[in-house]
């Protein structure tokens, strides 16, 4: 926006501005002209002389002898950058823009000028673009950059490389680059500020949190733990509380590691803390809770403590079968292990698939036997490419002669794959999609999964008893049987299996208390299904009783002042009919209270009240909890606190995934409380609405839309794993 000229501005003599230049080609150049400020206006320009308005920067540049004269150049009397200058096909704009920025101007510019300009809007976001108004300020924009760093994962010595270097001097040319020291500190001071908020949002919360270990490249021992809790907002948060090296992985020293973090953090009220099936975790967990309990910070004597990850769980369960491989698997993955083995030999592959016409985008991938959801991946894909593998073995004789030759191991891999082995391979994804399915839902760490137990539970239940009858397939029912046998271990008995798995699906409006009397009345039997469904209720009255007494509020409506409301007959005054008259209106009256919605407890209409329609499509249930909270007070709370509970660790896993690449083989040298601070900052950085995982289809779409593009087999063969937000994505695993 323009601002006036000052007073006298142009005057001749005035000693602030620049003598004319000797090699100017202009002997009578205009009267020196005042710097110009950012965003300000050019100056009044002098009287004409010879028809013509004489540019301001002529009075800043001169005209360069023995050049061109079709194609004459100008000097920066400054910093002695040149620019094209014919008047016809260049003109003086790129000058002027010149000296709005010429780092060596002598002059004060007025830096606090702002500027209007429209910010983009980001991906997803709707609406108009936002006016805002802008200027220049040295610390945002280091600020910025750090944020930069830290959210994209990249090195600190990023802002020494030269194509940075190079588009700074384009975007912002009077930033000056700071070092990569300097860069570092700045890191550190948002890692700083951004503690200091999110310790004030746990004040007063209750906390669930998840805990685990990792390698690093550096052979160090990490550990994360993750708090999850749900905001006033009703917004479901998680936060990676710390990432910092333990000694070993001994149950004492992790329970003693996640003590220290909860102290430092000022966490008094911690709920849950979900591990795998380790022994270590069940030592580290009774050390928590012995001193938490010590401290009365813990919940109900830390009763529900200990959650075992349930995406473990279904791992353990269905490893155990996969450890003895089916011949058919063994077949397909040595098939895909040739097409995978060079880039002619996926090309020729990819001849066939055109040829047969194909239409799937499917990219084919190699598993990693330790991890069947990697090889139910792998074949669901393969059964795509049915047809190409058998017309590769007709044409490509290579193909027949790879399963002839001997490996390093002396022996010869078996296949190719014949019409059996895919029909065998198509049995075990469809039993394998059950598994897969349900480690998807129990692994996000970006919504509330406490209440998707139950569902999955009644869904593999039911499965695995249907593979087993004698009417079933049989190689599914051999998979089953075993597999029934690890799936009664863990959560055949209820005694395995934390009742506030149960408590959240009871706090589930669209299933309450009444889904799963059912369910327990179908697979037990009435007496013992009411049994257990009494459990589930005494652990959730138990928590609505703690509630009440730390809100130091009643958990029903006085009654007792009803009983009471007509005046007692004085003695000897009233007549025996009266009394008896008197005493039943009292009898009347205490029933009509007993009855009444309002003399019953928040906990008994809840479970009273009519469910909500199970089938409404993106049905809310923080929403739901939000909108009804002024009704169920005590309820609502708890609500909170149970629906946290995350299921399985995988949001602490995932920041392996993220350490892994902030120690890299190129910056190994980094010490952990700088690795700390990076991957803390990163994921409280991270905008929940913004995180978009990968997902492996979609990429996998994206790739084969490229015309062209060559498909690098290291790259291609990446196992996916299901460790991120969305159910319907799984993540790539960088160390594989």
């Amino acid at each position: 926006m323009d601002v006036d000229a000052p007073p006298g501005f142009g005057a001749p003599g005035d000693p602030n501005l620049p003598p004319p230049s000797p090699g100017s080609v202009n002997p009578n150049p205009p009267e020196p002209a005042a710097p110009i400020g950012l965003g300000a206006s050019l100056p009044p320009l002098s009287p004409k002389q010879g028809g013509k308005d004489p540019s301001i920067v002529w009075q800043h540049f001169i005209k360069l002898a023995g050049f061109d004269p079709k194609n004459p150049r100008s000097q920066c009397k400054y910093c002695k950058n040149q620019y094209k200058c014919h008047g016809k096909k260049n003109g003086t704009s790129g000058m002027l823009q010149h000296m709005k920025v010429c780092k060596k101007w002598p002059f004060p510019r007025d830096d606090k000028q702002k500027t209007l300009s429209f910010q983009a809007k980001r991906e997803g976001e709707s609406g108009s673009n936002v006016l805002v108004v802008a200027n220049y300020s040295e610390e945002r924009i280091r600020l910025a950059l750090a944020r930069m760093i830290v959210i994209d994962e990249l090195p600190f010595k990023f802002v020494e490389h030269q194509g940075f270097q190079e588009f700074m001097e384009i975007v912002e040319p009077r930033f000056p680059i700071p070092h990569r020291t300097t860069i570092a500190r700045a890191c550190m001071k948002i890692y700083s500020s951004e503690v200091d908020v999110l310790r004030r949002a746990f004040v007063g919360q209750r906390v669930c949190v998840t805990t685990d270990t990792w390698t690093s490249i550096q052979n160090l021992n990490y550990m994360v733990v993750t708090a999850h809790f749900i905001d006033g907002d009703w917004t479901y948060q998680k936060k990676i509380l710390n990432f910092c090296p333990i000694a070993n992985h001994k149950g004492d020293t992790i329970g003693r590691a996640v003590e220290s973090c909860l102290l430092k953090w000022g966490i008094d009220r911690l709920f849950t803390i979900t591990a795998d099936n380790a022994s270590s975790n069940e030592v580290a967990i009774d050390y928590v809770k012995k001193k938490t309990k010590e401290r009365d910070s813990s919940i109900l004597g830390g009763e529900f403590m200990h959650m075992r990850c349930c995406a473990h769980i279904l791992n353990l369960i269905v490893q155990s079968e996969l450890k003895s491989i089916h011949e058919s698997i063994a077949k397909v993955r040595n098939a895909v292990r040739y097409v995978r083995a060079s880039p002619a030999r996926f090309e020729k592959f990819q001849e066939c698939v055109e040829n047969e016409k194909i239409k799937t985008k499917c990219l084919l991938s190699l598993d990693v036997p330790t991890r069947w959801n990697s090889t139910y991946l792998m074949l669901d894909c393969a059964l795509k490419f049915v047809r190409a593998f058998d017309r590769l073995e007709e044409e490509d004789g290579h193909y027949k002669l790879y399963f002839c030759e001997v490996d390093g191991n002396g022996k010869k891999p078996i296949g190719p794959p014949n019409y059996l082995d895919w029909e065998n391979v198509k049995t075990f994804v469809k039993f394998l999609s059950i598994f897969y399915e349900a480690t998807l839902r129990f692994s996000g760490s970006l919504f509330v999964t406490s209440n998707t137990y139950f569902h999955e539970l009644i869904s593999i239940e039911d499965q695995l008893q249907q593979l087993c009858s004698v009417d079933g397939d049989p190689l599914l029912k051999s998979m089953a049987v075993e597999m029934k046998k690890k799936y009664d271990k863990y959560w055949g008995s209820m005694d395995n299996i934390n009742l506030m798995l149960f408590v959240a699906v009871v706090l589930d409006p669209r299933y309450r208390l009444k889904y799963v009397k059912f369910w327990f009345r179908e697979w037990y039997g009435k007496d013992k299904g009411d049994a257990m469904s009494s459990k589930v209720r005494d652990a959730l009255k138990r928590l609505y009783v703690e509630r009440v007494g730390q809100n130091g509020a009643s958990s029903s409506s006085s009654s007792g002042a009803s009983l009471s409301r007509d005046s007692k007959p004085s003695v000897g005054n009233t007549s025996l009919s009266d009394r008896i008259k008197s005493y039943n209106n009292k009898f009347k009256q205490h029933l009509a209270d007993e009855d009444s919605v309002e003399s019953k407890s928040e906990l008994d209409r809840y479970l009273l009240e009519s469910s909500e329609d199970p089938d409404v499509e993106d049905f809310d249930i923080l929403m739901w909890w939000k909108m009804n909270s002024s009704r169920y007070r005590v309820l609502s709370q708890i609500a909170r606190d149970v629906l946290a509970i995350p299921v399985s660790t995988v949001a602490s896993e995932s920041a392996f995934s993220t350490g892994g690449r902030v120690l890299d083989s190129f910056r190994s040298s980094l010490s952990p409380n700088t690795v700390e601070a990076l991957i803390c900052t990163q994921n409280w950085l991270k905008d929940a609405k913004q995180k978009r995982p990968i997902k492996l289809r979609e990429c996998m779409d994206n790739v084969e839309d490229v015309d062209g593009f060559e498909i690098d087999t290291e790259i291609a063969s990446v196992c996916p794993m299901p460790m991120e937000e969305d159910p319907s994505t799984v993540v790539l695993d960088d160390d594989e």
